[in-house]
């Protein structure tokens, strides 16, 4: 199916990064783990949020960076919208308490949140430039922020010492270049098992029995098997968002990933082939964090000037669900 969207200007992105810095060795040492098991997973270093450095802290302070770095004053924003892997809390969501943060708490301006776990910033960004088209907005802000570290099960090295914390924003104003070429995503729930955090919404009541509901409290992820799915699916996936773009994979000058592991990426490396240095690829150093990874690459990749006018990134990853979702984008 082809797709068109309106013009639109990367006018400005900003990121958060907590405080502390926790290194492989320090996880290992803390865990009772040997020396070099978390740094065998490809991570040198991850950023864990304190408990001030909450998620609706984190996404206002990237969003005022993002606002300023586009030289808005923040009351001038026509929407906001969230787009946080896992909530700071059921009810309210996030977006309203990052509205308050940013002094708009009576402004009106609408706050929502969107959520497909780590792929959220990519629904996010089809929202605001529908809402560019249909409602006229002019001034959108997106933020994604997450706290992976809350949750972690640190009996399990795979599925806990890839992850950091941390928030990006980004400040899109409606005309200019910019063009979404493709926009993709699919799902295939039969594999809803693979990823899962089970506790804290309807399901499982801490009334009826508090033991279970604080035993799946804990992040769980079968990471062989989640990789499995992902890789069977991707290449398939891939062929349909190229076509939709009416492009190839060598068209692409910058490939924006999700960062979901070291072997994910070089994955993503094998199958697209071309220069690897095409990759914006921050897992070593930030690990994964959840939603706030792709719009944390998207930021780098602005800062280092590799979304130059009238080249084509690619947006791209996996999440729980199991999802792949994708996005080809013309500066």
């Amino acid at each position: 199916m082809s797709f068109s969207s309106p013009g639109f200007t990367l006018a400005g992105a900003g990121i958060y990064e907590p405080a502390r810095v926790v290194t492989s060795d320090q996880l290992d040492s803390a865990h009772g783990r040997a020396p070099g098991t978390s740094a065998r997973l490809g991570i040198e270093t991850r950023r864990y949020a304190s408990g001030e450095e909450t998620s609706s802290f984190m996404a206002a302070e990237a969003a005022r960076s993002a606002a300023a770095d586009a030289g808005w004053e923040l009351g001038q924003v026509d929407a906001l919208i969230g787009a946080c892997g896992v909530m700071e809390q059921p009810i309210p969501g996030t977006s309203p308490l990052v509205q308050r943060r940013l002094g708009l708490g009576e402004s009106g301006i609408p706050a929502l949140d969107v959520n497909a776990t780590c792929l959220s910033f990519l629904p996010a960004l089809d929202h605001a430039i529908a809402g560019m088209a249909l409602k006229g907005w002019r001034r959108v802000l997106i933020f994604a922020a997450d706290i992976a570290s809350a949750a972690l099960d640190h009996d399990d090295p795979e599925a806990s010492a890839i992850f950091g914390d941390g928030a990006a924003a980004v400040a899109l104003e409606a005309g200019g270049p910019s063009r979404i070429l493709a926009s993709r995503l699919e799902t295939y729930g039969d594999h809803s098992d693979l990823c899962r955090l089970e506790a804290g919404g309807t399901r499982l009541r801490p009334n009826e029995d508090l033991p279970d509901f604080l035993a799946r409290s804990r992040f769980r992820m079968e990471g062989i098997a989640l990789f499995k799915v992902t890789a069977r699916r991707f290449p398939p996936f891939m062929a349909r968002l190229f076509a939709e773009a009416g492009l190839g994979p060598d068209d692409i000058g910058t490939i924006i990933p999700h960062q979901a592991s070291a072997p994910a990426l070089a994955h993503l490396a094998r199958a697209l082939g071309g220069d690897p240095k095409r990759i914006v690829d921050t897992f070593a150093t930030l690990g994964n964090r959840i939603a706030s990874s792709l719009p944390h690459a998207l930021t780098m990749a602005r800062r280092e000037q590799r979304l130059t006018p009238g080249s084509n990134s690619l947006l791209v990853g996996s999440s729980a669900g199991v999802s792949l979702g994708g996005m080809i984008v013309r500066w």
